[in-house]
């Protein structure tokens, strides 16, 4: 039937990922042609790593180097103004308790794209605190001091434990992991198995 919706994207995120600021952007077109949902998950990837005991910025410095060489080439493949951040790492669990609780103003998508353009694109290293988070979420017409009282809630706080649980059982392993039915693809340049996986479920 035309436009039925056959699946659901369940996109696993963290604002810590450079390669979700990237997907974040890239996925959307591909759900629209094909008529899909997208679930947005928030998960402490950081929690991820040390289970898994990586360490990122371990990784040998000419491969880091490389790594943002690359970033760079997918910033002008596609015309967008990324940047790397003075401030890497950030903490991430405030805003990733954020995002879980503008659900509650069904604005949690534009929330993702307010925090992650003030982090990979204006160098914006606080936008892990509330004192900056408090800014958007006003600029989208919410009440700063609900929004931060949610996010601070113990419901909210569980939800991301939820979430994150819910993703390593699911073997997610970095960010962005994409998931669709049982099959599961992960980061910024998988985007074509992705609409593969789509097209067959239209067929």
């Amino acid at each position: 039937m035309e436009n039925q919706i056959l699946a659901t994207i369940d996109f696993y995120w963290d604002l810590g990922s450079t390669n979700t600021y990237f997907a974040l952007k890239l996925i959307r077109p591909i759900a629209e042609r094909h008529h899909t949902d997208i679930a947005w998950h928030p998960f402490n990837l950081g929690h991820v790593f040390k289970t898994n005991e990586y360490v990122l910025m371990k990784e040998p410095k000419e491969k880091l180097n490389n790594r943002y060489d690359d970033l760079m080439r997918w910033a002008r493949k596609y015309d967008l103004p990324f940047l790397r951040p003075k401030n890497f790492p950030i903490k991430t669990a405030r805003a990733l308790r954020g995002a879980l609780s503008m659900r509650t103003w069904n604005l949690e998508l534009p929330f993702m794209d307010a925090i992650f353009t003030e982090y990979w694109e204006k160098d914006n290293g606080k936008i892990g605190e509330y004192s900056e988070l408090r800014k958007i979420v006003e600029q989208l017409g919410v009440d700063p001091d609900e929004f931060e009282a949610k996010s601070e809630s113990e419901s909210v706080r569980q939800s991301l434990i939820d979430s994150t649980n819910k993703a390593r059982e699911k073997g997610v392993f970095g960010a962005p992991s994409i998931i669709i039915e049982d099959e599961l693809y992960w980061g910024k340049d998988r985007m074509e198995f992705v609409e593969d996986h789509l097209k067959k479920l239209g067929s």
